[in-house]
């Protein structure tokens, strides 16, 4: 059965689904810098307030693989209706959380619905364009994924020291009010769209909340508890372990599975699904370490390292839009490979930097990574799904949601995890050379009291004192570079390994994308 030609209002619909996917992808990250000062309001520890962060991911995990069942059982349309008004709903409950218990359960509602919300905004947007166009309706879909976790640190970095922190919540109502009257207005649901058949697999939906749940916790808890050193990590990464591998297999087996996993027989779909979730390990892991880099290292503010990011962004936008217009003229293999191999050499470019290097170097660097993303995303979410039936593009959009979460948690995880080891090791291994026998630097050490004794005003017992502490920074910093610069090579592997998944890709038919 042939996808639905579009609709007459494309581009409202368009724009309203990009306003719901934004609003939810940026309330990722927005919350990110607000944490200080949530802390203060509550008088919670450093461990309790993190649960505003892990509460919204492990719920946004849980509810993204069964929203295509959702939207075939509640239609697509009142489930997307349904999720905005509780998430802006929930927005609301969290700025004026009373307790820390409240605004931890607003998140988790907040999850559960922009969860459902990003998958059904892909399928309502590809439903919306005709088939020719489903690049373009790619394109706009990803500039909401894209300038999401972009501005989302940078906007509540401003409105925390400017107004108060409850803002960064309350700024979605008026959003989420305006997306919910053009959704009601315009949104149409597909004529094909029918129910599941048979009772609800209730043995599915605890497995896969249980699998993906602890392994959301696993993630963005390990390293704060040492990982596998921790008897409460072993228990998630076991629970997730068991909870994934028991959905599965029922998936297979079930007479009425809510997740249909036939779709991963298609090469296409199961290569787009791999290569998304490389991508995202990378973008992810890059997205959180070039900001620390920059501020720990470089003594950028929060606003510049939020606006080091800002051409990267611009750089996504205008590779995306280009990308659309060529689909089905080029190939998209190529379009792809090329997508990767600019990611690569983004991060090839960041292992070259220093304690010197300037801004301009590293916008030049992102803005490859963000060509790079354009050129990745907008192919994978259109090839991957041209041979999907229409009734299961909704399942497919919440997988590849899930793939691009899952694989950005896991690239977090993975490179902050790796950073700390290799700060360690070159730690190690720099200290090893501050001896009373390395002769450059016993000259360098003694040029250094001599230029500290007349200025500091100090007595020479103090003076001696405050050059170790200087020169114990100075390795400190210097073993935080070399381990920047480890992880950025790390990275450049990542970005490399997508490359033969590339070949899974089919080209889309020159009369456009057809599903069958």
């Amino acid at each position: 059965m042939d996808m639905p030609r579009g609709t007459s209002h494309k581009w409202i619909v368009a724009l309203t689904t990009m306003l719901g996917t934004f609003m939810e992808v940026l309330d990722t990250s927005v919350a990110n810098v607000a944490l200080p000062h949530m802390k203060g309001t509550f008088a919670a520890g450093t461990d309790e307030i993190t649960w505003v962060i892990t509460s919204y991911l492990v719920a946004n995990a849980i509810i993204l693989p069964i929203t295509g069942w959702l939207g075939a059982a509640f239609g697509r349309k009142r489930l997307y209706l349904f999720c905005l008004a509780i998430f802006t709903l929930a927005s609301l409950g969290a700025g004026a959380a009373p307790t820390l218990g409240w605004l931890i359960f607003m998140r988790v509602i907040q999850g559960l619905a922009g969860g459902a919300m990003v998958p059904m905004s892909q399928a309502i947007t590809l439903e919306a364009f005709p088939t020719e166009e489903h690049g373009m309706a790619s394109a706009l879909f990803g500039i909401g994924v894209i300038f999401g976790p972009i501005l989302g640190p940078l906007v509540g970095g401003w409105i925390t020291d400017n107004w108060t922190w409850p803002w960064i919540f309350w700024i979605n109502i008026p959003v989420g009010v305006l997306a919910y009257y053009l959704a009601f207005s315009f949104v149409e649901d597909p004529v094909y769209l029918k129910k599941p058949e048979g009772a609800v697999d209730y043995w599915s939906l605890i497995f896969i909340a249980v699998g993906l749940g602890c392994l959301e916790l696993f993630l963005s808890r390990g390293e704060r508890m040492d990982w596998f050193a921790s008897n409460t990590v072993k228990v998630y990464a076991g629970l997730a372990g068991l909870g994934i591998t028991l959905f599965i297999w029922r998936s297979l087996t079930a007479e009425h599975p809510l997740v249909d996993l036939s779709m991963f027989r298609l090469p296409e779909f199961a290569g787009g699904m791999a290569i998304i979730f490389i991508v995202s390990f990378g973008l992810y892991a890059a997205f959180v370490l070039l900001p620390l880099f920059v501020q720990n290292l470089l003594g950028f503010t929060p606003t510049w390292a939020g606006l080091l990011l800002s051409p990267g962004g611009v750089a996504s936008v205008v590779a995306m839009i280009a990308v659309a217009l060529v689909m089905g003229k080029v190939d998209v293999r190529l379009i792809v490979a090329a997508g990767a191999a600019s990611l690569a050499y983004s991060a090839w470019l960041l292992m070259q930097v220093n304690l010197q290097t300037g801004m301009a170097y590293l916008v030049t660097a992102w803005i490859f990574h963000g060509l790079g993303l354009g050129f990745v995303f907008v192919p994978v979410a259109t090839i991957a799904v041209q041979r999907i039936p229409p009734s299961l593009v909704g399942t497919a959009s919440g997988m590849f949601n899930l793939m691009r979460n899952e694989g950005g948690s896991v690239g977090i995880a993975v490179a902050s995890t790796f950073l700390a080891q290799r700060a360690q090791f070159h730690h190690a291994r720099l200290a090893e050379h501050v001896t009373p026998f390395n002769g450059a630097l016993q000259t360098g050490y003694v040029s250094l009291n001599q230029s500290l004794f007349p200025h500091a005003g100090l007595d020479p017992v103090s003076v001696k004192s405050l050059s170790q502490g200087l020169m114990d920074a100075e390795v400190t910093r210097q073993s935080f570079l070399m381990s920047f610069v480890d992880v950025f090579g790390f990275l450049v592997v990542v970005f490399l390994l997508a490359l033969p998944f590339v070949l899974t890709l089919r080209n889309p038919k020159p009369g456009g994308l057809v599903l069958h």
